[in-house]
């Protein structure tokens, strides 16, 4: 039996150590064939579900890292990576992310050195209207929609499943602890947390 577990677990690691040196490649190709720019250092576990509209751009900045899938986001709620943007998205340097889903229809901002805890959603609108003879009509429910950029600033550290809306923007060096619903803009140097969010304490060094 222990002969049976050992094998077993060296597999894995082989089956690992093959596959994963073809997903950055694979990762690569989407993006260029989604026009997005991206510099040195990306590095993807997984493979990603990218959608660039015509209208869209996206710029990444040097050393992302994504874990997409299951294999690579084992916290629970394993997608893929979602980036579906019909708007401006830009990512800086040093940005890591897990089974996150981006929908930016129209402008999304992320730092530098900001982490999106895994199966982060991050959506600048509310996709529908509020008002509910607009909805009816999926033309004029789309025209309709609330929205609002959303920016995170640099040093911010988003904890897993935790739900970024329309118009936030959240200061730099603040975290947001999991499961939160950010529905209302963080201050600089804060931890905030819930759902609602609420400040729960400034930051310490």
């Amino acid at each position: 039996m222990i002969f049976l577990v050992t094998a077993f677990k060296g597999l894995r690691k082989l089956k690992g150590i093959f596959f994963d040196r073809f997903y950055t490649p694979i990762a690569k190709v989407v993006f260029l064939l989604n026009g997005v720019e991206f510099q040195p250092g990306l590095h993807v576990n997984g493979l990603l579900n990218v959608n660039v509209t015509r209208r869209g751009s996206v710029t990444i900045g040097n050393n992302l890292s994504i874990n997409s899938g299951e294999q690579f986001n084992v916290i629970g709620r394993q997608q893929k990576c979602i980036v579906w943007v019909e708007g401006s998205l830009i990512i800086k340097d040093n940005v890591g992310m897990s089974g996150v889903a981006i929908i930016c229809n129209h402008q999304i901002i992320i730092g530098n050195n900001v982490l999106l805890g895994g199966n982060t959603v991050i959506y600048d609108t509310d996709f529908h209207s509020l008002e509910p003879t607009l909805r009816s009509s999926r033309k004029h429910d789309r025209l309709n929609a609330r929205w609002g950029a959303v920016i995170i600033e640099d040093n911010v550290f988003i904890g897993a499943h935790s739900t970024i809306l329309k118009g936030v923007h959240i200061g730099e060096n603040s975290v947001v602890g999991a499961g939160s619903v950010v529905s209302k803009s963080i201050p600089s140097n804060e931890v905030w947390a819930g759902n609602p969010v609420k400040f729960i304490r400034k930051v310490t060094n």
